[in-house]
Order: C-alpha cells, then structure tokens, then sequence
C-alpha cells in the first residue's frame, strides 16, 4: 500500500470531492488508502417513506471506496469505478450514517474496497463492494 499520512489524505479529499457528495453532504472524517471514513445526513437524503435513500448509500459507498483507490492509485494516476454492489440491512430514519472503506485487493491496475455503513447506534445498514480500474491520469 502506498504510505500516505493522514492529514495529507484529507487534503486530498477537500481538493477533490465532487459537486455530488457535497450536495449529499459527506464529511470525510480520515483518508488514507487502507482506510476513509466519512459520513452523511439521512436528512435530505430519503425516500418517499423518510427511510434513507439505497442510492445514498450507493452514493456514500462509491464516494469512500473510490477516494480509497485514488489514494492508493498516487500521484499522476486515477481510479474509475467499474463495478458497485450493496445490500441494505436495515433502515436509517435520522441522524447520520458512517461509511468505512478497507481494500480487498490493492493491486497495480485494480483495486477493491469492502464498506460498511452503519448507523449511530453502530448497527450495520449497508455492505458494498467496489471495484475500480487504476489508470494514468
């Protein structure tokens, strides 16, 4: 894994976050290519019902585990999801979600972060899997 401190990793990450995760409002609390951590409000981003939206987490999800890549990718390089899974455990109705990203695989060209998302009470609302393609910028 590509050695990167802390507080340089969440540089990178205020330099870089999208239009979109701030319109989610996502807060990047670490950043690290073995570990970012960042949450969300479920106000503003539920479904009809006031649940938490599946695709904000998908959202939270890509956002995480792609800053993840691209730390690890480096300087001069970027990551490009190529595939997203998650499956909803349970509903959030308030509050914030917390997402954790950690690599599966680190690879040269390939890299794959598992997330877990939960709830303040730390029960698990969302496991997602993502993979992205490592390229030159």
């Amino acid at each position: 894994m590509t050695q990167i401190d802390p507080a340089v990793g969440l540089a990178f990450v205020r330099d870089k976050t999208g239009v979109l995760a701030e319109r989610m409002g996502i807060e990047f609390l670490e950043a690290t290519p073995e570990r970012v951590v960042a949450r969300m409000p479920v106000e503003g981003n539920t479904q009809p019902y006031g649940l938490l939206h599946g695709g904000a987490s998908v959202v939270l999800a890509e956002t995480v585990g792609s800053t993840g890549a691209a730390l690890h990718a480096g300087p001069g390089r970027i990551a490009v999801g190529v595939e997203i899974n998650a499956t909803h455990h349970r509903s959030a109705t308030s509050g914030f979600v917390t997402a954790v990203a950690t690599p599966l695989h680190a690879g040269r060209t390939l890299a794959s972060y598992e997330i877990e998302i939960s709830d303040e009470a730390g029960r698990r609302v969302c496991t997602s899997r993502l993979t992205c393609m490592l390229r030159d910028a």
